[in-house]
Protein backbone atom coordinates (compact mmCIF):
# COMPACT_ATOMS: atom_id res chain seq x y z
CA UNK A 1 0.00 0.00 0.00
CA UNK A 2 1.31 3.23 -1.01
CA UNK A 3 1.07 6.25 1.71
CA UNK A 4 2.07 10.01 1.15
CA UNK A 5 2.01 11.52 4.39
CA UNK A 6 3.03 15.20 5.01
CA UNK A 7 4.06 16.94 8.12
CA UNK A 8 7.00 15.11 10.01
CA UNK A 9 6.80 17.08 13.56
CA UNK A 10 6.94 14.55 16.75
CA UNK A 11 3.92 12.99 15.84
CA UNK A 12 3.79 12.34 11.45
CA UNK A 13 7.53 11.27 12.10
CA UNK A 14 6.72 8.25 14.73
CA UNK A 15 3.70 7.72 12.54
CA UNK A 16 5.44 7.90 9.20
CA UNK A 17 8.34 5.53 10.40
CA UNK A 18 5.48 3.01 11.76
CA UNK A 19 3.56 2.87 8.12
CA UNK A 20 7.78 2.09 6.84
CA UNK A 21 8.43 -0.72 9.40
CA UNK A 22 4.97 -2.51 8.83
CA UNK A 23 5.95 -2.40 5.02
CA UNK A 24 4.19 0.10 3.88
CA UNK A 25 5.72 2.67 1.01
CA UNK A 26 5.42 6.41 2.41
CA UNK A 27 6.64 9.23 0.14
CA UNK A 28 7.04 12.11 2.87
CA UNK A 29 6.92 15.73 2.64
CA UNK A 30 8.11 18.58 5.55
CA UNK A 31 8.00 22.27 5.30
CA UNK A 32 11.78 21.88 6.13
CA UNK A 33 12.92 19.31 3.98
CA UNK A 34 15.67 18.12 5.88
CA UNK A 35 13.55 16.55 8.42
CA UNK A 36 12.65 13.89 5.99
CA UNK A 37 16.34 12.49 5.91
CA UNK A 38 15.82 10.13 8.57
CA UNK A 39 12.74 9.04 7.25
CA UNK A 40 14.50 8.42 3.49
CA UNK A 41 17.26 6.19 5.44
CA UNK A 42 14.51 3.95 6.56
CA UNK A 43 13.20 3.70 2.94
CA UNK A 44 10.99 6.79 2.21
CA UNK A 45 10.69 8.49 -1.05
CA UNK A 46 10.63 12.51 -0.87
CA UNK A 47 7.80 14.72 -2.35
CA UNK A 48 9.03 18.42 -3.38
CA UNK A 49 5.76 19.31 -2.44
CA UNK A 50 2.57 18.62 -1.11
CA UNK A 51 0.79 18.08 -4.39
CA UNK A 52 3.72 16.08 -5.75
CA UNK A 53 2.86 13.78 -2.87
CA UNK A 54 -1.11 13.30 -3.84
CA UNK A 55 0.15 13.33 -7.52
CA UNK A 56 2.14 10.44 -6.91
CA UNK A 57 -0.09 8.62 -3.88
CA UNK A 58 -3.42 7.15 -4.15
CA UNK A 59 -3.43 7.28 -0.40
CA UNK A 60 -1.93 10.80 1.32
CA UNK A 61 -2.36 11.47 4.95
CA UNK A 62 -1.43 15.09 6.97
CA UNK A 63 -0.26 15.69 10.56
CA UNK A 64 0.24 19.65 10.74
CA UNK A 65 0.34 21.42 14.18
CA UNK A 66 -2.68 23.76 13.92
CA UNK A 67 -5.62 25.31 11.69
CA UNK A 68 -3.80 27.44 9.34
CA UNK A 69 -1.32 24.99 8.46
CA UNK A 70 -4.19 22.40 7.43
CA UNK A 71 -5.16 25.32 5.10
CA UNK A 72 -1.79 26.48 4.11
CA UNK A 73 -0.70 23.12 2.98
CA UNK A 74 -4.31 22.18 1.39
CA UNK A 75 -5.28 25.81 -0.42
CA UNK A 76 -1.47 26.97 -0.57
CA UNK A 77 0.26 26.91 -4.50
CA UNK A 78 1.89 23.44 -5.00
CA UNK A 79 -0.62 22.39 -2.30
CA UNK A 80 -3.22 18.86 -1.79
CA UNK A 81 -5.91 20.51 -3.62
CA UNK A 82 -3.74 21.01 -7.24
CA UNK A 83 -3.36 17.00 -7.71
CA UNK A 84 -6.24 15.56 -5.31
CA UNK A 85 -9.20 13.97 -8.12
CA UNK A 86 -11.16 11.18 -8.56
CA UNK A 87 -10.12 7.71 -7.04
CA UNK A 88 -7.86 9.95 -4.57
CA UNK A 89 -8.04 10.05 -0.75
CA UNK A 90 -6.96 12.72 2.20
CA UNK A 91 -6.76 11.97 5.52
CA UNK A 92 -6.36 14.73 7.88
CA UNK A 93 -4.95 13.72 11.48
CA UNK A 94 -4.67 17.21 12.36
CA UNK A 95 -6.29 18.52 15.78
CA UNK A 96 -7.83 21.31 13.87
CA UNK A 97 -11.40 23.24 14.69
CA UNK A 98 -14.63 21.54 12.71
CA UNK A 99 -15.13 24.12 10.17
CA UNK A 100 -11.50 24.12 9.14
CA UNK A 101 -12.07 20.09 8.63
CA UNK A 102 -15.23 21.02 7.06
CA UNK A 103 -13.66 23.97 4.89
CA UNK A 104 -10.95 21.35 3.43
CA UNK A 105 -13.70 18.63 3.09
CA UNK A 106 -15.40 20.22 0.57
CA UNK A 107 -12.97 21.59 -1.78
CA UNK A 108 -11.25 17.85 -1.71
CA UNK A 109 -14.75 16.11 -2.22
CA UNK A 110 -15.63 19.41 -5.55
CA UNK A 111 -12.28 17.75 -6.76
CA UNK A 112 -14.05 14.64 -6.85
CA UNK A 113 -11.48 13.66 -4.26
CA UNK A 114 -12.64 11.36 -0.55
CA UNK A 115 -11.58 13.18 2.40
CA UNK A 116 -11.59 11.76 6.12
CA UNK A 117 -10.49 13.61 9.24
CA UNK A 118 -9.02 11.51 11.89
CA UNK A 119 -7.36 13.43 14.70
CA UNK A 120 -5.38 11.50 17.53
CA UNK A 121 -5.34 11.17 20.96
CA UNK A 122 -2.05 10.00 22.54
CA UNK A 123 0.79 12.43 22.29
CA UNK A 124 5.03 11.18 21.57
CA UNK A 125 5.19 8.16 23.34
CA UNK A 126 1.75 6.57 21.64
CA UNK A 127 2.58 7.54 18.69
CA UNK A 128 6.05 5.61 18.65
CA UNK A 129 4.14 2.51 20.06
CA UNK A 130 1.76 2.27 17.48
CA UNK A 131 -1.20 3.30 20.34
CA UNK A 132 -2.93 5.88 18.97
CA UNK A 133 -6.31 6.38 19.73
CA UNK A 134 -7.58 7.40 16.06
CA UNK A 135 -10.77 9.40 15.76
CA UNK A 136 -12.24 9.51 12.42
CA UNK A 137 -15.14 11.11 10.64
CA UNK A 138 -16.36 11.77 6.58
CA UNK A 139 -16.07 9.61 3.85
CA UNK A 140 -16.73 5.76 5.66
CA UNK A 141 -15.63 3.99 1.95
CA UNK A 142 -12.24 5.78 2.68
CA UNK A 143 -12.16 5.07 6.45
CA UNK A 144 -12.42 1.02 5.32
CA UNK A 145 -9.65 1.58 3.10
CA UNK A 146 -7.08 3.22 5.54
CA UNK A 147 -8.08 0.53 8.66
CA UNK A 148 -4.73 -1.17 7.31
CA UNK A 149 -2.36 2.12 8.00
CA UNK A 150 -4.91 3.11 11.21
CA UNK A 151 -4.09 -0.59 12.97
CA UNK A 152 -0.20 0.14 12.32
CA UNK A 153 -0.68 3.77 13.72
CA UNK A 154 -3.02 3.39 16.70
CA UNK A 155 -4.81 0.79 18.89
CA UNK A 156 -8.31 1.74 18.18
CA UNK A 157 -9.80 3.65 15.48
CA UNK A 158 -13.53 4.94 15.74
CA UNK A 159 -15.81 6.12 13.36
CA UNK A 160 -17.68 9.18 14.24
CA UNK A 161 -20.10 9.75 11.48
CA UNK A 162 -19.83 13.58 9.41
CA UNK A 163 -16.66 15.44 8.85
CA UNK A 164 -16.41 17.78 11.98
CA UNK A 165 -17.18 15.21 15.00
CA UNK A 166 -13.68 13.80 14.75
CA UNK A 167 -12.27 17.29 15.52
CA UNK A 168 -15.17 18.10 18.05
CA UNK A 169 -14.08 14.71 19.80
CA UNK A 170 -10.64 15.62 20.02
CA UNK A 171 -11.09 18.76 21.19
CA UNK A 172 -13.20 17.47 24.09
CA UNK A 173 -10.93 15.38 24.93
CA UNK A 174 -7.78 17.68 25.38
CA UNK A 175 -10.09 20.06 26.70
CA UNK A 176 -10.52 17.66 30.03
CA UNK A 177 -6.87 16.82 29.65
CA UNK A 178 -5.53 19.99 30.22
CA UNK A 179 -7.93 20.89 32.80
CA UNK A 180 -6.90 17.73 34.59
CA UNK A 181 -2.78 18.52 34.14
CA UNK A 182 -3.79 21.75 35.84
CA UNK A 183 -5.36 20.40 38.63
CA UNK A 184 -2.67 17.94 39.12
CA UNK A 185 -0.10 20.98 38.73
CA UNK A 186 -2.17 22.59 42.48
CA UNK A 187 -2.21 19.72 43.86
CA UNK A 188 1.30 18.72 43.42
CA UNK A 189 2.30 22.57 44.27
CA UNK A 190 -0.13 22.29 47.74
CA UNK A 191 1.60 18.91 48.82
CA UNK A 192 4.71 20.67 49.04
CA UNK A 193 3.69 23.86 50.29
CA UNK A 194 1.94 22.30 53.27
CA UNK A 195 4.87 19.66 53.85
CA UNK A 196 3.92 16.96 52.28
CA UNK A 197 6.35 14.64 49.89
CA UNK A 198 5.08 15.01 46.60
CA UNK A 199 6.41 11.31 45.65
CA UNK A 200 4.05 10.12 48.32
CA UNK A 201 1.03 12.33 46.47
CA UNK A 202 2.07 10.90 43.84
CA UNK A 203 1.82 7.03 45.17
CA UNK A 204 -1.10 7.79 46.58
CA UNK A 205 -3.21 9.24 43.41
CA UNK A 206 -1.67 6.04 41.35
CA UNK A 207 -3.54 3.42 44.06
CA UNK A 208 -7.02 5.46 44.04
CA UNK A 209 -9.91 5.83 41.40
CA UNK A 210 -8.30 8.44 39.60
CA UNK A 211 -5.24 7.27 38.68
CA UNK A 212 -4.09 7.73 35.20
CA UNK A 213 -1.51 7.27 32.63
CA UNK A 214 -0.40 10.67 32.85
CA UNK A 215 -0.15 11.63 36.09
CA UNK A 216 2.04 8.25 36.40
CA UNK A 217 4.24 9.51 33.33
CA UNK A 218 4.80 12.98 33.57
CA UNK A 219 4.44 13.59 37.77
CA UNK A 220 7.97 12.26 38.72
CA UNK A 221 8.89 14.47 35.68
CA UNK A 222 7.59 17.42 36.83
CA UNK A 223 8.31 17.15 40.71
CA UNK A 224 12.23 17.54 38.84
CA UNK A 225 10.84 20.36 36.49
CA UNK A 226 11.71 18.62 33.40
CA UNK A 227 9.27 18.74 30.67
CA UNK A 228 10.32 17.04 27.73
CA UNK A 229 7.88 17.76 24.90
CA UNK A 230 5.93 14.70 24.50
CA UNK A 231 2.93 17.47 23.38
CA UNK A 232 4.16 20.90 22.94
CA UNK A 233 2.19 23.05 25.48
CA UNK A 234 1.63 25.78 22.49
CA UNK A 235 -0.78 23.20 20.94
CA UNK A 236 -2.43 22.06 24.18
CA UNK A 237 -3.04 25.90 24.86
CA UNK A 238 -4.60 25.98 21.10
CA UNK A 239 -6.70 23.35 21.32
CA UNK A 240 -8.03 24.99 24.71
CA UNK A 241 -8.46 27.52 22.91
CA UNK A 242 -10.60 25.69 20.06
CA UNK A 243 -12.62 23.75 22.62
CA UNK A 244 -13.62 27.43 24.21
CA UNK A 245 -14.99 28.21 21.14
CA UNK A 246 -16.46 25.06 20.75
CA UNK A 247 -18.42 26.22 23.96
CA UNK A 248 -19.32 29.70 23.24
CA UNK A 249 -21.34 27.70 19.69
CA UNK A 250 -22.72 25.46 21.92
CA UNK A 251 -23.66 27.80 25.05
CA UNK A 252 -21.98 25.11 27.34
CA UNK A 253 -20.43 26.83 30.10
CA UNK A 254 -17.07 26.12 31.08
CA UNK A 255 -15.38 27.68 33.80
CA UNK A 256 -12.74 24.93 34.19
CA UNK A 257 -11.73 25.05 31.35
CA UNK A 258 -11.28 28.84 30.85
CA UNK A 259 -9.21 29.09 33.84
CA UNK A 260 -7.11 26.39 32.63
CA UNK A 261 -6.78 28.50 29.45
CA UNK A 262 -5.68 31.62 31.14
CA UNK A 263 -3.13 29.42 32.95
CA UNK A 264 -1.46 28.05 29.51
CA UNK A 265 -1.54 31.47 27.99
CA UNK A 266 0.93 32.67 31.04
CA UNK A 267 2.80 29.63 30.70
CA UNK A 268 3.76 30.49 27.08
CA UNK A 269 4.44 33.88 28.28
CA UNK A 270 6.99 32.76 30.07
CA UNK A 271 9.02 31.05 27.16
CA UNK A 272 7.25 27.27 28.15
CA UNK A 273 5.74 27.11 24.99
CA UNK A 274 8.23 24.53 23.14
CA UNK A 275 8.60 22.75 26.26
CA UNK A 276 5.47 19.79 27.60
CA UNK A 277 2.20 20.93 28.41
CA UNK A 278 2.99 19.79 31.95
CA UNK A 279 5.21 22.71 32.27
CA UNK A 280 1.87 24.76 33.03
CA UNK A 281 2.91 23.48 36.58
CA UNK A 282 5.77 26.33 36.25
CA UNK A 283 2.67 29.35 36.45
CA UNK A 284 0.96 27.04 39.19
CA UNK A 285 3.88 27.44 41.32
CA UNK A 286 5.04 30.84 41.31
CA UNK A 287 2.02 32.66 42.70
CA UNK A 288 4.14 35.64 41.25
CA UNK A 289 3.49 35.05 37.74
CA UNK A 290 -0.07 33.75 37.92
CA UNK A 291 -2.55 35.58 36.05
Amino acid sequence: MEVGFLGLGIMGKAMSMNLLRHGFKVTVWNRTLSKCEELVEHGASIGKTPAEVVKKCKYTIAMLSDPSAALSVAFDKDGVLEQICSGKGYIDMSTVDADTSSKISEEITKKGGCFLEAPVSGSKKPAEDGQLIILAAGEKQLYDEAIPAFNVMGKKSFFLGQVGNGAKMKLVVNMIMGSMMNAFSEGLVLADRSGLDQQTLLDVLDLGAIANPMFKLKGPAMVQNNYPPAFPLKHQQKDMRLALALGDENAVSMPVAAASNEAFKKARSLGFEDHDFSAVYEVVKAPEHSA
